[in-house]
């Protein structure tokens, strides 16, 4: 809404650059959380990425919230549903019951921002989850930052080192949906899932969140 605006004016994230970042989010590889769901009908594909996007196509889309804006449906996370299920235990209670971790929770954070700047809440909450770990960004793998807004984004990005090859390598909530109150869930399924297909030793989950916050978890992969 008009709580994005001032990202996009800060970071100068316009309708062409925030078209080729959700396109980029549109097209990139589904990770192995994707699961089919049997009852009468088997659903095996995701419904909301859209593989035929292209910049061109969402440059063309009409503004959303404010007639000369650049923030479009096309490159803001999707109205979705969702569902996921994460399980904290401690080592001996899961070799107890004979599961098999799939990672160590290491640290977890919360930051406050200004609230008509929520956009930008992961930028304090990174900073300060890697302080608490004792870890530098390079040191993280993988990051799943949960796509609100192309803008939203970009603005996180103007502000931290991150490598793009390791944001988001699944696409976000751009393509995939923005389940509000499953997002934290679904975003550590994708990372754990994609840390060991990759073989990874330190993930991370981020997020802004409505109101002024900021979110973030490091997590380490159980070999």
């Amino acid at each position: 809404t008009s709580l994005v605006i001032p990202a996009v004016t800060a970071v100068g994230a316009g309708a062409a650059t925030g078209g080729r970042y959700s396109a980029q989010s549109q097209g990139r590889r589904r990770g192995e959380d994707d699961r089919p769901v049997t009852r009468e009908i088997v659903f095996t594909v995701d419904e909301g990425p859209r593989r035929d996007t292209s910049p061109e196509m969402l440059a063309n889309l009409r503004p959303a919230f404010h007639a000369q804006g650049t923030v479009t449906a096309g490159n803001s996370s999707q109205m979705s549903d969702g569902a996921a299920a994460v399980i904290v235990t401690s080592a001996d209670r899961a070799r107890q019951l004979g599961l098999a971790p799939m990672g160590r929770f290491v640290a977890f954070a919360t930051a406050g921002v200004e609230p008509e700047r929520f956009g930008i809440g992961p930028v304090p909450a990174i900073r300060k989850v890697l302080k608490l770990a004792g870890l530098t960004l390079d040191q993280i793998d993988l990051i799943e930052l949960n796509e609100a807004f192309a803008a939203q984004v970009l603005a996180c990005l103007k502000q931290l080192p991150i490598d793009p090859d390791r944001l988001n390598v699944n696409g976000g909530a751009i393509a995939l949906g923005h389940p509000l109150g499953c997002t934290g869930a679904k975003l550590t399924t994708t990372l754990l899932y994609e840390m060991k297909r990759r073989n990874a030793r330190y993930g991370m989950v981020t997020m802004c969140v409505g109101g002024g916050m900021g979110a973030a978890g490091i997590f380490e992969r159980q070999p």
